[in-house]
């Protein structure tokens, strides 16, 4: 069988499960994995030594056994004996057992466990940076250091090879470029730390045998929920994949953009992957794209920017829209005929979303609170649609500063009055409290919220008590999502697309197995806006 583009279907990776809580080894979390993980892993370091024939008795695929010591970032603090013990026990036991380079490839446990039952590998210690890149030079020198290292590991025969290096490490950017023409199918290298969560996800299409994803919640080390591989990526299926989208933040792993991009990517086969990239310096991670995408054969093609970064994107774009020079903020950049163009979905995602509920801005007296990029972009296009446009912002020179360049007037968020407003649009991280009393609100108010959130925040709760009319940011979340995966692929999502569904659906598909996207119980399933 054959893909619309001509590449062969079926090809998927080995989903292994990491239980590492307790309440990840109960009878129904297991039987949730059925037809979902293909291996479960026990983090013994974690969980204890669970009775293997239990285990088997609540879960049919391959287990694997893994004591990892704090010397590789695990909580295992058993002495050498203790330590020989266990693994020599789960030999008997598991399919797989994890032995460290180069502290537990000795002869006794070489002796006792076979080639076939190994998982040689290697976690970096020390703290994980926050840096995104490296450059050309620096990825290859890297990548060689890398090599070296599993050449050592290589001379230990296994089943399966693991290298695990911190992100912001000496290895951490190159740990993917490993794994492109290494033409082995033994070997899998990602990076750990949330900065290095989107290697984990590429790691399969450049190679990798396995793909790992905790039972539970996503976990500090960078490791997804096996429910959020399953909405976010459609893992463990590989579709053909030649080329990168993604979304650069501050910390994108909260944003719904990667379902919902991917889902549309899946459903058009188009052969792309929109992955989170955590952000530190822009500037540094944009050249980085361009070097990873040169030596991974993986270009990027687009980017979704959230906050802090949006100034920095509209500085790297060849060509910018009149909308993001405008409000002097960029919220997207992708390529248009061999040029980087930036431009500012917010715009659009607004007055759009007011559209819809009915909601004409020409003639209304608005406020807009916050000023970082999104509220800018917000004021510039309410102006040109005929509102009368005040900024409101809590940091009076960052509002100041809005102000003068958009030439608007400003109130500062402790003097702002609702009084005689009758258009209010929330763009600010806020969401756990009101930014301004709605009850001091007209009553022909009309409240637009940017923020998205399950539960609604409580913005948009106390507007819905009032009986305003109000628009939540799921409307503009959908909206912001079709307008940039329209730019960045010249195509349109589909609309038998239900966003909506895929949103929320998912997670109830998920939950049938005992899981859900996030991790989390499966009646709470909490997300909030970092960007459409």
């Amino acid at each position: 069988m054959t893909s619309g583009y001509g590449a062969a279907l079926g090809r998927r990776a080995r989903l292994v499960a990491v239980a590492t809580a307790p309440e990840d080894l109960t009878p129904r979390s297991l039987r949730g994995l059925a037809g979902v993980a293909d291996e479960l892993e026990v983090r013994a370091d974690l969980v204890g030594d669970p009775d293997p024939s239990w285990l088997r008795r609540h879960f049919r695929g391959q287990l694997t056994y893994s004591l990892r010591s704090a010397r590789h970032g695990g909580r295992s603090v058993a002495g050498p004996v203790e330590r020989r013990t266990r693994l020599l026990r789960a030999a008997d036991h598991y399919e797989l057992v994890d032995l460290e380079a180069m502290d537990d490839v000795q002869p006794e446990l070489l002796a006792a466990v076979p080639a076939r039952q190994r998982r040689v590998s290697w976690h970096a210690s020390g703290h994980a940076g926050r840096a995104e890149g490296r450059c050309r030079a620096e990825l290859r020198e890297a990548s060689g250091r890398l090599r070296e290292r599993f050449a050592a590991m290589s001379a230990v025969p296994a089943a399966l090879y693991l290298l695990v290096p911190h992100a912001g490490g000496q290895y951490g950017s190159a740990a993917p470029l490993l794994l492109t023409g290494l033409g082995r199918a033994d070997v899998t290298a990602f990076a750990s730390g949330p900065v290095g969560m989107w290697t984990r996800v590429l790691a399969p299409w450049l190679g990798a045998p396995v793909v790992f994803g905790r039972v539970g919640a996503p976990g500090e080390d960078g490791t997804p929920s096996v429910g959020r591989l399953l909405a976010d990526y459609g893992l463990p299926a590989l579709p053909p994949l030649s080329g990168l989208f993604g979304i650069a933040g501050h910390a994108p792993g909260r944003s719904l953009s990667p379902r919902l991009h991917n889902a549309a990517l899946r459903e058009l086969r188009l052969p792309a992957l929109y992955l989170p990239f955590q952000v530190d310096r822009f500037s540094r991670f944009w050249q980085w794209g361009f070097d990873f995408g040169s030596l991974g054969g993986m270009p990027l093609r687009g980017l979704t920017v959230t906050a802090p970064h949006k100034e920095s994107a509209l500085q790297v774009a060849d060509v910018a829209d009149p909308e993001a020079l405008g409000c002097g903020a960029a919220n997207l950049l992708w390529l248009d005929d061999g040029r980087w163009r930036a431009a500012t979905t917010d715009a659009v995602g607004a007055l759009r979303a007011l559209a819809l509920g009915g909601v004409e801005p020409s003639g209304r007296k608005a406020a807009v609170i916050g000023c970082g990029g999104a509220g800018r972009a917000v004021a510039w296009a309410l102006r040109a649609a005929g509102a009368r446009v005040t900024l409101v912002n809590r940091g009076i020179p960052h509002g100041l500063e809005a102000s003068s360049q958009l030439g608007l007037p400003y109130v500062s968020l402790s003097r702002f009055s609702p009084a005689g407003y009758d258009l209010f649009v929330h763009a600010t991280p806020l969401v756990e409290r009101e930014p301004f009393p709605v009850a001091a609100a007209g009553e022909d108010a009309v409240v637009l919220e940017m923020a998205y959130r399950d539960p609604p925040t409580a913005l948009t709760r106390a507007t819905r008590a009032r009986g305003l009319v109000g628009i939540d940011g799921w409307q503009v979340l959908f909206v912001e999502v079709c307008e940039q995966f329209r730019l960045m692929t010249g195509r349109s999502m589909p609309e038998t697309l239900p966003l909506r569904s895929i949103c929320f659906g998912l997670a109830e598909q998920a939950a049938g197995h005992g899981l859900t996207a996030s991790g989390g119980p499966a009646r709470t399933h909490r997300v909030r806006r970092e960007a459409p």
